[in-house]
């Protein structure tokens, strides 16, 4: 089963080159840990979704990739990965075609798909639960924040006002209240970015990944490599400003007489503006142009 082309390939096998143990924390089909693979390395591969584990381990089934299934941000997770000592670790941030296109899990705006948006089917809210119990608050923080509209308080108003009639299970109904705020022009590119808001508060992606970021860098060797490729600017910026603050030498408060932070950097932001597909890959995989690469190195410990 092919779950999609993995982005940015050949920046992923230029990161690979050298390295001994890597680490593909968002395995999706397997497209990066096969890069790695190729490249010579150990591969662990985790994935929050079962059918992602499933595929990867039917694809890497006479090899020696281990494969397992859970957030990258969760600490038994984190543990297996330090205890795999990796000196590269790659976070793909995206969902899947695969993902996309299987109507049943509800990611797509798709007519008549349930929303469902849970990246482990069958693990906590759905989406179409999420749209039903979130505040009329929490509903325009997540379409200002996570999917950039400037009528989110709007929007969060007509979603509060149609579920007092009925429910919003299906695309349908969330495709009808964006229209109804944003206009009859309101096309693929506004749903797309607000059903993408919703699935990043149903999942909790952001948290995730504050969270699971400097967990992944300790488990790292000395002079280890942690590469991003984030979708979202939302996502691009939690990875720009950590790496940057690693970078930093003293991270005490302004003005503050004597450092007694840890006095000197983690290592270093290899990449001042994140890396972008090339046009020719942008032609050949449409999803990929959103795509932003970001590599930080982990300081050499004496």
């Amino acid at each position: 089963m092919i779950y999609h082309t993995p982005v940015l390939a050949d920046e992923v096998a230029r990161l690979a080159a050298g390295r001994c143990r890597g680490v593909d924390c968002t395995a999706g089909g397997g497209g990066h840990a096969a890069i790695l693979r190729g490249a010579g390395l150990r591969v662990l591969a985790v994935d929050r979704d079962p059918e992602a584990v499933a595929a990867v381990r039917a694809r890497f089934a006479k090899s020696d990739v281990i494969v397992l299934e859970g957030r990258f941000a969760d600490p038994r997770v984190l543990d297996e990965i330090a205890r795999f000592r990796p000196d590269l670790a790659l976070l793909d941030l995206g969902v899947s075609s695969h993902q996309i296109d299987n109507e049943y899990r509800g990611f797509s705006f798709r007519r008549g798909v349930a929303l469902d948006m849970r990246m482990n089917p069958g693990v906590g809210m759905t989406g179409a639960e999420w749209l039903e119990s979130a505040t009329d608050a929490d509903l325009g923080r997540v379409f200002k924040e996570y999917g950039d509209e400037p009528r989110a308080r709007r929007l969060a108003r007509e979603i509060v006002r149609r579920r007092a009639r009925a429910p919003l299970t299906t695309s349908d109904h969330l495709v009808n209240a964006i229209r109804a705020v944003l206009g009859a022009r309101a096309g693929p590119s506004d749903f797309a970015r607000l059903f993408q808001a919703v699935r990043i508060a149903v999942n909790d992606e952001l948290s995730q990944l504050e969270a699971g970021l400097p967990g992944i860098r300790d488990g790292l060797t000395p002079g280890g490599v942690l590469a991003a490729i984030s979708y979202h600017s939302g996502e691009d910026r939690i990875v720009k400003h950590t790496f940057r603050e690693w970078a930093r030498d003293c991270v005490c408060p302004a003005g503050q007489p004597v450092c007694t932070c840890r006095g000197r950097p983690l290592g270093r932001v290899e990449t001042r503006k994140p890396i972008t597909p090339r046009d020719e890959e942008t032609c050949q995989n449409p999803r990929a142009r959103s795509a932003r690469l970001r590599v930080f190195t982990k300081a050499d410990e004496a």
